[in-house]
């Protein structure tokens, strides 16, 4: 299948302008043939969220594609998948609990690799998505940062799906705001905001983000 990969980035990146966050290829609903198109169209980073599907996936593209790729694992990250997608991916966005960071850090220290994660944080308060509250992530930062075989490169967010502009402007600016304020309080420096997706990257892209994830707008 052809994708308007190449049009469909430049459409966007004007959308966005002036800013210029990553642009993350988020490729879980398509093949390793949708992989090599956007690497083609310029795209080097790509994100998964189902880990055996995505290895087997990787492990089939051209070695030019994989060696000069950055993966990252963006979706809910069971704990018997943890050891397969430290293995695997550059990037685990979607850190929700100390305990998974613990799990993380001793697999990667075990690796032999420190591993660049991001915090979720869950700043709607939805049910039925992972990540932390504000304020659970302000208490348990610092147990997280003193981990061995972690990096802590930033947060991440999922808004609401069909929330209204002002409420993804207030969600978003909500988590620039808490990565200044963990930045200060714990004196450490955060270079990541993974937020934004196929249906809010424009207000998202607006508030600070720095990666933005996207699948759908890219690929249709």
């Amino acid at each position: 299948m052809q994708f308007k990969v190449k049009e469909n980035l430049s459409k966007i990146q004007e959308e966005i302008a002036p800013y210029r966050p990553n642009i993350i290829a988020v490729t879980k609903y398509f093949d390793g043939e949708a992989i090599v198109q956007a690497f083609a169209a310029g795209i080097r980073n790509f994100g998964e969220s189902r880990t055996v599907e995505a290895i087997e996936k990787i492990e089939k593209l051209p070695l030019e594609v994989k060696n000069n790729s950055t993966f990252h694992f963006i979706g809910h990250l069971q704990s018997n998948k943890v050891k397969k997608t430290v293995e695997h991916f550059d990037y685990i966005h979607s850190v929700d609990s100390l305990k998974l960071a613990e799990h993380i850090s001793e697999t990667a220290k075990s690796f032999g690799k420190v591993q660049k994660i991001l915090l979720q944080l869950n700043n709607a308060g939805e049910i039925q998505k992972s990540g932390f509250s504000k304020y659970e992530l302000i208490e348990v930062f610092p147990e997280i940062q003193k981990l061995d075989g972690i990096s802590i490169e930033g947060l991440m967010n999922m808004a609401p799906l069909g929330a209204e502009d002002k409420t993804l402007f207030e969600l978003f600016k909500d988590v620039a705001e808490t990565k200044k304020l963990l930045e200060k309080k714990y004196n450490c420096k955060m270079k990541e905001l993974s937020m934004g997706m196929s249906q809010d990257y424009k207000i998202a892209a607006q508030c600070g983000a720095t990666m933005l994830r996207i699948g759908r707008r890219l690929f249709s």
